[in-house]
């Protein structure tokens, strides 16, 4: 059975991996336009417990993947100059192109080995293919070809945002937010080595005109970025790496198959890097369309809806708290008059997935902080 794949990301290396691992036979064609080593961004982050989706089923690419992985038990919220530290929320982060050469190592243990800087405008290269799998994100020339079939859906989260990387070490996930002449900035940052960290820059609409980015140079808006966060980066200086300023896309298909065609990852849908699930959910789509392939003994006509009927409710819960996340970003202007322990109380319950009970349960300490403050968990 012949399989081709467009993209080598985290999505489509591990969905060549599980394949082999469960058709030995197979013959897999992948193919990704960019060189192997490239990747835009610096840290890939994973909420919750890390890897623990993989521990189960693969214990060897979790084995292989886990010790360099960098792990801490809280988020800072630093606002009007006072941090407020959120315990119990839990976050992982590991090098973007460190997790990538991980995965490419495993795959050609099955000898999957992708070809790279081939750029695929169209998919008659996989004509003789029996499934083709379509893990070539958002601008996905798998979902191009027929958008209407597979019923896409997209939108914009307003906000503007920068992705860098910085020499400096961070104790863990915090979000600094503060005003600036020009209007509102925040910052996401985190370590993903012992030594460097990412560090996204975001502001909202108003601020982003007001500063004029869109006309300034990448250095020029480097140097504006480093100037407003120069407290919290101290003697440390920003890294660009294909550093433009984007607006967040929201993309969902209703339909996620469509002859032997199937997508998964960021081809699929988007997951807003607020809540740290977009490398996860790609990794996880692969697994639940491979495990319906098995079960369906890889008769993609059985094997696709089966993938989305069971994998679409749980995708669903992750993709509408990303969603309101984002929201909630496009909006954190409008929040910053609060005082620092009512705006972190406003940030950790802007996905709707915490409730007053399970905010006590899991954040005793900032609960108690709240409390003693007499601040309503609501």
């Amino acid at each position: 059975m012949k399989f081709g794949i467009l993209g080598a990301g985290p999505a489509g290396l591990y969905a060549a991996i599980l394949i082999k691992r469960s058709y030995p036979s197979a013959t897999i064609k992948i193919f990704e336009q960019n060189p192997s080593d490239a990747t835009w961004g610096f840290g890939v982050v994973f909420s919750d417990q890390a890897l623990s989706f993989l521990t189960k089923d693969d214990p060897q690419t979790a084995d292989l993947i886990e010790p360099y992985m960098e792990k801490w038990s809280e988020v800072n919220v630093t606002h009007q100059n006072e941090t407020v530290v959120i315990d119990g929320v839990g976050f992982s982060s590991i090098g973007r192109l460190q997790l990538l050469q991980l995965l490419q190592k495993r795959a050609a243990e099955y000898d999957v080995v992708p070809v790279y800087n081939k750029k695929i405008e169209n998919l008659a290269v996989f004509d003789d293919c029996d499934i083709v799998i379509g893990a070539d994100g958002i601008n996905s020339v798998v979902r191009a070809e027929a958008p209407d079939e597979f019923d896409e859906r997209f939108s914009i989260i307003r906000n503007w945002f920068c992705w860098y990387g910085t020499n400096r070490s961070f104790d863990c996930l915090t979000q600094t937010f503060v005003e600036t002449e020009y209007g509102f900035f925040n910052a996401h940052h985190y370590r993903y080595t012992p030594k460097l960290s990412t560090f996204i820059v975001e502001c909202d609409e108003n601020t982003f005109e007001n500063v004029g980015f869109a006309e300034l140079s990448e250095a020029e808006s480097q140097n504006i970025c480093e100037s407003v966060f120069q407290e919290i980066l101290q003697d440390a200086s920003l890294v660009a790496n294909h550093s433009i300023w984007r607006q967040f896309p929201v993309l969902n298909n209703r339909i996620w198959y469509r002859d032997n065609r199937v997508l998964i990852g960021d081809a699929l849908h988007t997951a807003h890097y607020s809540i740290g699930s977009g490398t996860r959910l790609a990794m996880e789509d692969a697994i639940a369309l491979v495990q319906a392939l098995k079960e369906s003994e890889f008769d993609y006509a059985k094997a696709f809806p089966k993938f989305q009927s069971e994998r679409q409710a749980t995708l669903r819960k992750i993709t509408d708290a990303s969603f309101n996340s984002g929201k909630w970003y496009e909006q954190f202007a409008t929040h910053m008059s609060l005082p620092p322990c009512k705006f972190a109380l406003s940030y950790i319950m802007r996905s709707g997935r915490i409730s007053a009970e399970k905010l006590h349960g899991m954040s005793p300490k900032f609960a108690a902080e709240l409390e003693a403050r007499g601040i309503q968990i609501e």
